[in-house]
């Protein structure tokens, strides 16, 4: 925590206090990653990036200079306080730093410093030993924010001093190294000159100028090789100005080419230098381009045909002994040879042509096998590297300099051991040490100019391959050739499936857009939902509100009166049903008395019938007396009348009860149907009458879950009532000891009581009126 409250001084509205919290912080945070961690998440950024505005950014004291120590104490080597300054947005702060302007008066030694440091900051941010992803991040953020426009109007503004445009030029270098939006910016950027020529070729006529400082010609060399960095499409354009169908035939503009050319070619080892490590540059790793380059030609003098570039570098490196000048001959052939070993490798095309000339092998093998002072053995390590890539690049297609020969040539002229020995010269030198650190060239002389941080890349790869190269024999060479082929083949199919993978690529970007615009569509669609749902919950809650409101008036009239209309009208529904099941049972004994009625009578016949077959019976079996029943028959005959006597009509009698009988039996029949179906809606209006009783059973239920809910909202009022009553009584009582201690109150309950008065009266005369 004691870091923690020391940051609350640079919050001081005392300045000494503030600035030397600063001062004790520099000394705290110095390779400190914890205090350093912990300051920062402590709002340092914040608050150390007012102090500079407040001062006047560059303009300002030496407040601001121990401000941006500070801030590189926490930024440098330091990822997380990095990741956390861009993310704060602390990025887009430091572009009003460099809005200096062309004032030649106004660049006070203080300023420099200050600008100094503040430049040095923005390489902290993207520096090539940070993690490849947040150097990539903060250039993308200093491009948007216009953090690297404002930078290239320093570079190209006139009376900056040459410190800060060195400064300035190296910023810019890294701010574009791997950067394709913003190394296509800085292409675009133009010189305020007439006519307007691009920054790049006007920072190449310094580079090559031997007049300028030699520090802001390594400046503009690192700006070069960190512009053409991953860069196929700069590469390209840079080549393309040395082609013969793009040169400009009027001569009126300077092309990037030309000047390259007449860098390599001048009498300025330094300028020889570093055109040739530019143009390596120009090719690395791009084997088209290297093709393209061997079509350049050269007009070395009036009268004598042109000659190409491959050719004339090597003309120049066997010329080389004729240079009196011992240290500008070493380095202007340290960097031919570096141009040409990056421009032979991996290129078979361009090794044929370096073949070709059949003075160049000679050379080669001769340098290497002469045994030169110290300063000559890096010249000797470098032919041996050129050698080297002579016979493992090379395609066999030249008869007298086939791997082969190239390799018993070695053997016979120099030695495989010495020939390895010497290769070795170039890994073991300091210099080549010294530029294998970091990519910006950093001399402390014009004389330890020698080796390019990409082309020890380059040895180091080579190497190995090359000593294994000259120890193969010719069975071994056959068999890498086979593989050589098999790859290439393979490296068809890849290179197809690239392609057929890019067109995949480019489709499922457009379907990614696609999908992000139904994202998008649906995002707003469902914003538009929630705010419908929204809008619903809110009528729906005032609705509740009112209805609320509402209920509390009319909660205890509206209880009762819909109580009441319920079982009215449930009790009229149920006495209906009562008068109905009443009629049914009343009809049912109706007919149940008439089917008892009938049934007396069909018994009556059935007894009737029965006598009278018996009486025939009787008389039939009787016949065998003859005269007697003869006679009692007479008898009778005689004592009852003739109608009634008579056989014909006791037969018709018989007839007409059995037609009866028939008759009586069917309306029994459909009696027994009738009463079945009346069984029936018996039935049925008994189940009616209990659902009815469930129904007055669930209303009785709920109306006496209703009272007990009024009984509880009359004790809730009654409740209230009273503390309603208890407050009251309170508020007098307090009212009363504010009288009694002499403070003012204005007597609102006085004019309630009398307008309670008033209503009281209003009500005697109404009741008054109403006896009258």
């Amino acid at each position: 925590m004691g870091v923690s409250r020391l940051m609350d001084l640079l919050a001081d509205s005392r300045e000494v206090i503030r600035n030397d919290g600063v001062l004790l912080l520099q000394q705290l945070t110095k390779s400190n990653a914890a205090i350093q961690k912990i300051v920062a998440f402590e709002n340092a950024f914040e608050r150390l990036l007012d102090i500079i505005t407040d001062e006047g950014n560059s303009d300002g004291g030496i407040v601001v200079e121990d401000c941006l120590l500070l801030l590189q104490n926490l930024l440098k080597n330091n990822n997380s306080n990095q990741n956390f300054f861009k993310e704060g947005s602390y990025i887009q702060r430091m572009k009003p730093w460099f809005e200096v302007g062309d004032d030649n008066a106004g660049w006070s030694a203080q300023k420099v410093t200050n600008l100094h440091l503040m430049l040095q900051l923005v390489r902290v941010l993207v520096s090539p030993t940070n993690p490849p992803g947040a150097t990539s991040s903060c250039q993308k953020t200093m491009f948007h924010c216009g953090l690297l426009q404002q930078l290239c109007t320093i570079l190209m503004a006139t009376g900056v001093p040459a410190d800060i445009l060195t400064e300035t030029i190296n910023t810019v270098s890294e701010v574009i190294r791997g950067s394709q939006m913003n190394q296509d910016y800085f292409a675009s950027v133009n010189a305020p000159s007439n006519p307007p020529r691009p920054a790049i070729v006007v920072l190449l006529m310094s580079m090559v100028n031997e007049r300028q400082p030699f520090v802001l010609r390594c400046a503009v060399l690192y700006c070069f090789q960190c512009f053409l960095y991953k860069n196929q499409k700069g590469q390209g354009e840079i080549v393309s100005t040395l082609l013969p169908s793009t040169i400009d035939a009027t001569g009126n503009s300077v092309s990037a080419g030309q000047l390259l050319c007449g860098g390599l070619f001048s009498t300025d080892s330094v300028s020889n230098w570093c055109a040739a490590v530019a143009l390596a540059h120009a090719l690395q790793e791009n084997a088209t381009l290297k093709e393209q380059l061997l079509r350049v030609q050269l007009a070395t003098s009036i009268g004598n045909p042109p000659v190409s570039l491959l050719q004339q570098c090597t003309n120049i490196l066997s010329q080389g002994d004729k240079i009196d000048r011992r240290g500008s001959k070493v380095q202007t052939r340290v960097g031919l040879l570096m141009l040409l070993c990056t421009w032979l490798s991996n290129c078979p095309i361009a090794v044929t042509h370096f073949l070709h000339n059949s003075a160049n092998i000679p050379f080669l093998t001769g340098q290497i096998a002469e045994n030169l002072g110290e300063e000559e053995q890096l010249v000797q390590g470098l032919c041996a590297l050129l050698l080297g890539i002579s016979i493992y690049y090379n395609d066999n297609s030249l008869e007298n300099y086939k791997k082969e020969k190239l390799k018993q040539l070695i053997e016979k002229r120099i030695g495989k051991e010495i020939f390895i020995e010497k290769l070795g010269f170039i890994s073991k030198h300091e210099f080549y040490s010294r530029a294998a650190q970091k990519p910006q060239p950093n001399f402390s002389s014009p004389d330890h100019m020698m080796f390019d941080h990409e082309f020890t890349k380059l040895v180091k790869e080579l190497e190995g391959i090359i000593t294994k190269a000259v120890y193969k024999s010719s069975e071994e060479d056959k068999k890498e050739e086979e593989v050589k082929k098999t790859l290439e083949q393979h490296d068809n199919i890849v290179t197809h499936y690239k392609n057929v993978i890019r067109v995949q690529d480019q489709e499922l970007e457009e379907l990614k857009k696609q999908i992000e615009s139904f994202t998008i569509q649906n995002e707003q669609l469902q914003t538009t939902v929630t705010q419908q749902v929204s809008q619903i919950q809110q009528h729906k809650d005032q609705y509740n509100l009112l209805k609320i409101q509402l209920g509390k008036d009319n909660q205890h009239h509206s209880s009762h009166s819909d109580m009441a209309q319920m079982n009215g009208i449930q009790s009229e529904e149920i006495s209906k049903l009562h008068i109905e099941m009443e009629e049914w049972k009343h009809k049912l004994e109706l007919l149940q008395e008439q089917l008892r009625e009938k049934d007396s009578l069909i018994e009556t016949l059935k007894l009737s019938t029965t006598m009278e077959g018996t009486a025939e019976q009787s008389s039939q079996t009787n016949i065998s007396t003859g005269t007697q029943l003869n006679s009692e028959l007479c008898k009778n005959l005689t004592s009852v009348p003739a109608s009634e006597d008579s056989s014909a009509d006791m037969i018709a009698k018989t007839t007409d009860l059995e037609r009866q009988l028939s008759v009586i039996l069917q309306e029994n029949k459909e009696l027994k149907n009738e009463i079945a179906r009346l069984s029936e809606e018996k039935t049925s209006f008994k189940q009616q009458l209990e659902s009815s009783n469930s129904t007055v059973a669930i209303l009785k239920n709920e109306k006496s879950k209703l009272q007990q809910e009024i009984a509880e909202s009359k004790k809730e009022q009654d409740d209230f009532l009273v503390l309603l009553a208890d407050q009251d009584q309170k508020i007098i009582g307090l009212k009363n000891k504010l009288k009694e201690l002499g403070e003012p109150i204005e007597d609102e309950d006085d004019v309630d009581l009398g307008d309670h008065g008033e209503d009281e009266e209003d009500e005697e005369d109404a009741e008054g009126e109403e006896e009258n």
